[in-house]
């Protein structure tokens, strides 16, 4: 075990109806840089399911909860508070846990912290409106929270893209029910004693399970107790989700996958576009849905572009998460490692290799490390451009005009999050305009924060995450007429 974890409970346990439930047989978390031990987590199934969705129902039918938007704000702050307290401790939990670089870690715990500060905020501000269609008749129009909330929580920002979902559906009023990532098991478990001690929250208002399967997942969508899910993860188990819940049509959130196109004008400001691309490609070690995945270069900046990205990505730190020069950790798992230096293989045999990524030099063999890889593709229409690799793996095309990079970046399924890259700001804007995607960044790529609404076109999902749209997902609208006469 990694010395660092003995100061963590190395036994996560479900959290339900306020109380703590280890139960069944338990899986192990190991650390994907070197195969250490983490701890243990209780693989729950189809019970602990059912009991977590009953305690939910019982906290929304039965407490003030989703009457208490005072309640419901400060309790909001308090778990803002009691995360950032221990931020610490979190990141680097997350870091061994989950492999990525430790500043990752800190960023998303902060960033957690802040988006449950948001919607404190908007727990108080969900206003209705009054029309009167008619003489002596008015119609109320009020928001009220949608009931019981299932959320699937994804292993690559585990804590991020939890509450992102969870604060939204709590200031809206709604209770939750949560299937916690068995990767990050025991950093969900701490994150759920933080949030346990938060004064003024009713038992039940959270619940989270821990499995090591799907059954979990499966009940969640299928049970006629939950009223809403929200699910960020793969275009393919999106589907699956859409179609089982609609035999009840369920309220769906989907945030699915992404194929991010970064279009590089050859106006551009080259240092900062390689500079800045090559950070998007590598976040989380290439595994998050917006990460940048398509360069996109115009042919007169082609060569000079190809050029210093190479170089780049050779000087490239890859390394275990807790060092302070490495600029990428592990991926999730060695399978993940494999199934990345497979494709890699498969790409070489079509298309140029610019940068062939593969084992790193110096690291554990059993650890889960994988270097960068660049590689030119002629046909949009190819494998290397269509499919979502969760890799940090990035591919590079050419256009000749500004209309050929548009119809190059909508040229996929996804529709997700793009990057524009060019020193003129009608371009940009107008390159933006037309990018069939939920997000465009102009001279960045993945800023992401509390305030701003994020999610896909096309087969990247639908519903809004973040923002004051993120709150809709979890709020029913309801019209309250009544005839009230005249003088």
């Amino acid at each position: 075990m990694s010395s660092e974890a003995t100061r963590w409970d190395t036994q996560a346990a479900h959290w339900i109806g306020g109380a703590w439930l280890p139960s069944g047989p338990a899986f192990a978390s190991t650390n994907p840089a070197d195969a250490s031990l983490i701890g243990h987590a209780p693989a729950g199934g189809t019970a602990e399911a059912q009991a977590a969705i009953n305690a939910a129902r019982h906290a929304f039918d039965t407490t003030p909860w989703r009457h208490s938007p005072r309640l419901r704000a400060q309790v909001l702050l308090d778990m803002a508070n009691r995360l950032a307290a221990d931020a610490a401790s979190l990141a680097l939990l997350l870091t061994l846990e989950n492999g990525k670089v430790l500043r990752e870690s800190a960023g998303e715990v902060e960033g957690a912290a802040s988006e449950l500060r948001y919607y404190a905020g908007m727990a108080r501000s969900a206003a209705g409106r009054v029309v009167e269609p008619a003489p002596g008749v008015r119609s109320l129009i009020t928001h009220e929270a949608a009931g019981v909330v299932a959320i699937i929580v994804p292993w690559n920002a585990p804590l991020i893209l939890f509450v992102r979902s969870l604060a939204p559906a709590l200031a809206a009023g709604c209770t939750v029910v949560v299937k916690a990532a068995p990767q990050a098991a025991l950093f969900m478990h701490r994150v759920a004693q933080r949030l346990a001690e938060t004064e003024g929250l009713p038992p039940g208002t959270i619940n989270i399970v821990h499995e090591a399967g799907s059954d979990v997942a499966q009940a969640f969508v299928a049970a006629p107790g939950v009223d809403a899910l929200s699910y960020t993860g793969s275009t393919a188990v999106g589907k699956a989700i859409m179609a089982a819940a609609a035999p009840q049509l369920k309220r769906l959130s989907l945030e699915l996958g992404g194929k991010a196109p970064c279009v590089v004008c050859d106006d551009a400001d080259l240092g900062l576009a390689v500079r800045e691309i090559l950070a998007a490609g590598t976040i989380l070690s290439g595994q998050q849905c917006t990460a940048a995945s398509r360069i996109l270069v115009h042919r007169k900046l082609l060569g000079d572009f190809r050029e210093a990205m190479a170089a780049a990505m050779h000087d490239f730190r890859v390394g275990p998460g807790h060092l302070p020069d490495s600029r990428m950790g592990a991926v999730i798992d060695v399978a993940n490692r494999d199934r990345i230096l497979r494709l890699v293989e498969d790409l070489s045999e079509g298309h140029r290799m610019v940068v062939r990524g593969g084992p790193v030099a110096g690291l554990p063999a059993h650890g889960a490390f994988v270097s960068p890889t660049l590689v030119e593709v002629d046909d949009p229409q190819s494998a290397a451009v269509q499919d979502e690799h969760f890799a940090p793996l990035m591919t590079l095309e050419v256009f000749d005009c500004d209309r050929g990079a548009v119809a190059l970046a909508n040229a996929t399924r996804f529709g997700l999050g793009a990057s524009v890259w060019t020193r003129d700001s009608g371009r940009a804007q107008r390159i933006a305009r037309e990018i069939r995607c939920g997000t465009v960044w102009i001279n960045a790529h993945n800023k992401l924060f509390a305030e701003a609404e994020v999610g896909g076109y096309k087969e990247s999902g639908f519903g809004r995450l973040h923002g004051a749209e993120g709150m809709h997902d979890f709020l029913e609208i309801k019209h309250v007429y009544q005839e009230i006469g005249s003088l």
